[in-house]
C-alpha cells in the first residue's frame, strides 16, 4: 500500500510538472523564461513546481479581472477626470510622444512644473513639507517602509495630518515592507489613517501570486502636488546605513495636471487592495510658474503589453545625439540590449551608469554575460564609485528626460507595478543633464579588457546567472 501511494504521488508530481510546463510554454512572455521553466519543471518537478506556482506566472490575472470590474464601477469617475484635463492636453507633434501616450493610456499635459530632487534629505524635506500643507487628503505609497528614524518621521507627519482632519491613505507592499511591524501600522490606524497592504495574493485563486510586487513610490497631496521616483522610506536612503554607505538617488516633485496621472495610478491600486472607491479631487490645477509637458506612464503585469520595456525601447530609438541611462539593476531584455547597441552604432553617445557595489549578487553577475557585446558596439558603461546608485533616470538629447521607479531588468519590465514620468521638456532635461554630468565625474568607465580578463569560473557563473534573469 505504501509503495502504491509513493508511486502514485511521484506520477502525480511529474504529471503536474508536464501540465505546468505546457502552461509556461503558452504564457511566458520571453522564450528565455519559457525554456528555463520548461526544463526545470520537466527535470526537477519536486523543486520547480512550488517555485513556478509562486513565482512563474507572467501576468497578474487577479488585477486584470479587478480592472475589468473597475471599468464598470468607476468608469464615470474616470471619464469625468479625463474631460477635466482636456483643456490642458498638449498637442503631440511627434510620433515618439504619441507612442508614449498610447503606452501610458494617458495624455501629454502642459502647465506642469517638474522639480528634480537629488538625494535623500532634499527629497524627504520636500515630501514632508507637502504632507504638512495638505488640506483635503494625502495618498502615500511605497515599496519599502521601515520602522526606523526616517520611518518614524514619516509616521509623525502622517499622524499630524490625520489629527487636523486630512484624509490619509497609506499603501505599502507586504513583501517589500515585510519587516514593518503591526505596531507601526496600528499607530497610523489609531489616528484615523486608512492603511492597506497591496495584497497581491488576496483571495484563494491568487494565493500563489507572490511574484507581483508593487514597486511604485507615489505621494499625492490634494490632487495638486505629487512626488515620484526612486526613494523608499529607510535610513539607508539617507546614506546612514554602514552596509550601503552613501546612497545616490533621484526623486521628482510634480505640480499641475500631471499630478492627476499619479493620483489615478494610486486610485487604481487602492481599489485593487481594498475594493474601495475613494472620493478625490479630479480638477486639474495648472501651474503658472512653469510649462513642462509631462506624460505619466504606469506599467505592470496586468498590462496587455510589456509597457515598461516598450517605453525604454521607444526612448532609446528616439535618441539622435545623446542617451544617458542610470539603473541600479541592469539586466535588460534582448529588445532593450539590441536598441542600446544600435543607438551606439548610429553615433549616439550612449552611456549606462550602474553601481560599483552590488546589493543583488545574481543581477550583478548577470551583467557580465552581455557587457562585452555592449562595449564592442560602442555603449559606454560606467560604475558609480562613492556608494550605492539607486536612481532610475533616462536623458535623451537634452530634450527629454524620465524619472521613475523602473529598473532595467525583467522584474521591472514584466513582474512589478512601476510608474515613470516622461518629460519632453528642454528646460527640465537641461537640469537632468547637469545632474548626470556631475554623477559621471564620480564614476569609472568599464573597459572590454576588464571584462575579458575575468577567470573562466566567473564567466561560467555569470552566464548561469544571466539564464536565471527571467525568473529573478
Amino acid at each position: 500500500m505504501t509503495s502504491w501511494l509513493l508511486g502514485t504521488s511521484i506520477a502525480l508530481v511529474h504529471l503536474l510538472g508536464i501540465v505546468s510546463a505546457i502552461m509556461a510554454l503558452m504564457s511566458s512572455r520571453t522564450s528565455q523564461g519559457a525554456i528555463a521553466w520548461i526544463i526545470s519543471l520537466l527535470t526537477f518537478p519536486y523543486v520547480a513546481l512550488p517555485a513556478y506556482w509562486f513565482f512563474g506566472r507572467p501576468r497578474f490575472y487577479g488585477y486584470v479581472s479587478a480592472r475589468g470590474q473597475r471599468d464598470t464601477v468607476l468608469r464615470r469617475v474616470l471619464v469625468r477626470y479625463r474631460s477635466n484635463v482636456l483643456p490642458y492636453v498638449a498637442p503631440s507633434n511627434s510620433a515618439d510622444i504619441q507612442a508614449v501616450e498610447q503606452l501610458a493610456m494617458m495624455p501629454l499635459t502642459r502647465g506642469n512644473r517638474a522639480t528634480l530632487l537629488v538625494d535623500g534629505p532634499t527629497t524627504f524635506d520636500s515630501l514632508f513639507d507637502g504632507i504638512d500643507r495638505a488640506e483635503q487628503y494625502v495618498l502615500i505609497q511605497f515599496f519599502i517602509v521601515r520602522n526606523d528614524a526616517l520611518g518614524q518621521r514619516l509616521l509623525g507627519h502622517l499622524q499630524r495630518a490625520a489629527k487636523r482632519g486630512v484624509r490619509v491613505y497609506f499603501l505599502y507592499d507586504e513583501v517589500g515592507s515585510r519587516k514593518l511591524n503591526d505596531g507601526y501600522l496600528n499607530d497610523l490606524i489609531n489616528e484615523g489613517v486608512a492603511v492597506s497592504a497591496f495584497r497581491s495574493s488576496r483571495g484563494f485563486k491568487h494565493r500563489f501570486q507572490l511574484n507581483f510586487r508593487n514597486h511604485r513610490k507615489v505621494t499625492v497631496v490634494d490632487g495638486k502636488e505629487g512626488w515620484v521616483g526612486g526613494f523608499n522610506v529607510g535610513v539607508e536612503y539617507l546614506g546612514e546605513d554602514p552596509k550601503h554607505g552613501a546612497w545616490r538617488d533621484t526623486h521628482l516633485k510634480l505640480e499641475g495636471p500631471s499630478v492627476l496621472g499619479l493620483q489615478e495610478a494610486f486610485w487604481e491600486d487602492w481599489h485593487w487592495a481594498t475594493d474601495e472607491v475613494i472620493s478625490l479631487n479630479w480638477t486639474a490645477d495648472i501651474c503658472s510658474l512653469s510649462d513642462h509637458h509631462v506624460v505619466i506612464v504606469p506599467s505592470g503585469p496586468a498590462d496587455r503589453q510589456d509597457t515598461a520595456s516598450l517605453l525604454v525601447q521607444q526612448v532609446i530609438h528616439s535618441a539622435k545625439q545623446r542617451l544617458w541611462v542610470t539603473s541600479p539593476y541592469f539586466v535588460p531584455d534582448q529588445g532593450v540590449q539590441d536598441a542600446l547597441r544600435l543607438a551606439a552604432m548610429r553615433g549616439v553617445d550612449v552611456r549606462v551608469m550602474i553601481p560599483e557595489r552590488p546589493d543583488h549578487l545574481l543581477v550583478f553577475l548577470s551583467a557580465f554575460s552581455f557587457l562585452p557585446d555592449m562595449l564592442r558596439a560602442g555603449v559606454k558603461i560606467y560604475r558609480y564609485l562613492p556608494g550605492f546608485l539607486h536612481q532610475k533616470v533616462m536623458l535623451v538629447d537634452n530634450e527629454t528626460a524620465t524619472v521613475g521607479t523602473v529598473n532595467l531588468d525583467n522584474r521591472s519590465f514584466r513582474l512589478n507595478f512601476e510608474i515613470t514620468a516622461f518629460i519632453p521638456s528642454h528646460d527640465f532635461a537641461t537640469h537632468v543633464h547637469t545632474m548626470l554630468e556631475e554623477d559621471f565625474t564620480q564614476c569609472r568607465r568599464v573597459t572590454i579588457d576588464e571584462i575579458n580578463q575575468r577567470p573562466m569560473w566567473m564567466k561560467v557563473v555569470s552566464r548561469a546567472a544571466y539564464l536565471m534573469a527571467p525568473v529573478q
